[in-house]
């Protein structure tokens, strides 16, 4: 056997026993929905449901000051307009940071949006929005959040969608000092999430489920006032991760063909000039 051969198959073995040790038993709690988030298949599946009543969310039992977090998602299938699915992390009080993964539901037939934010001290502001390059509702895909002292990267499938990176030298805030805790939730927004709220909420369709599946968290665990990485940084590579040229061209194809709003080229919302981390994204 080829050494590429080799690798790819140690590979694959590794990925296997990763996502066999995933269980949402240890790592999260249901915390909200009153019996509409259930953890099943011996922790490796957790479903949350949305109907007229209440939706439901889960939450990581450990916060984290950085890290890297994957999760498998399929998301809520044929009329899913009005309904929100998340995956997002979130520090705690009146003025926290938070890295957000929302997708917003559509009619049978037409695309999700997926909105992306950053937050530093409960200011956020900083939306791009996409469409995805498949039905997200058919399968699980994985999508994940890597956060490090110099940049946030948003992946969908291992494909970067997304950099912020620190540009603190520029006087823009960034999220490093505040723990923060992962969330994932399904809940009615026919307010504002589909068509900006034109489109209403089919409760006739009802009760939505969205699934999660293979959880994997790496991070610098926060407690009691200290991080895990506070003597001894991670080895792994997600701490000192930056986009290498393959990983930039590949976020450079997502956004021209897929980004359908970038809060750095409205001009209307910002017509003394774009925001100063635009000239670094």
């Amino acid at each position: 056997m080829s050494p590429f051969k080799i690798f790819l198959f140690t590979s694959l073995l590794a990925a296997a026993f990763s996502a066999s040790t995933a269980d949402f038993n240890s790592d999260v709690n249901v915390a909200w929905g009153n019996g509409r988030g259930k953890i099943l298949n011996n922790g490796q599946l957790l479903t949350l449901t949305l109907d007229k009543s209440s939706g439901s969310g889960f939450q990581s039992k450990t916060e984290y000051l950085f890290g890297k977090i994957d999760m498998q998602i399929k998301l809520v299938p044929g009329n899913s307009a009005g309904t929100v699915t998340t995956f997002y992390l979130k520090s705690e009080g009146t003025t926290w940071d938070e890295i957000d993964f929302e997708f917003l539901g559509n009619m049978t037939g037409d695309p999700y949006t997926l909105h992306t934010n950053v937050y530093t001290q409960g200011k956020g502001d900083k939306e791009q929005q996409f469409h995805l390059w498949f039905d997200p509702t058919a399968n699980f895909h994985t999508y994940s959040i890597l956060w490090n002292p110099q940049r946030i990267i948003l992946t969908v499938d291992n494909t970067p969608i997304r950099e912020f990176k620190n540009s603190e030298s520029l006087g823009v805030l960034f999220p490093k000092s505040k723990p923060m805790r992962m969330y994932a939730s399904l809940w009615n927004a026919d307010d504002w999430a589909t068509r900006g709220g034109l489109v209403k909420t089919d409760w006739s369709k009802a009760p939505f489920t969205a699934s999660y599946r293979n959880i994997k968290i790496e991070g610098c665990a926060h407690s009691n006032g200290r991080s895990s990485c506070a003597s001894t940084k991670p080895s792994s590579n997600w701490y000192t991760q930056e986009m290498d040229s393959t990983s930039q061209a590949r976020l450079r194809w997502v956004q021209k063909n897929y980004m359908i709003y970038n809060y750095c080229t409205d001009t209307k919302r910002f017509p003394q000039g774009a925001p100063r981390e635009c000239a670094r994204s």
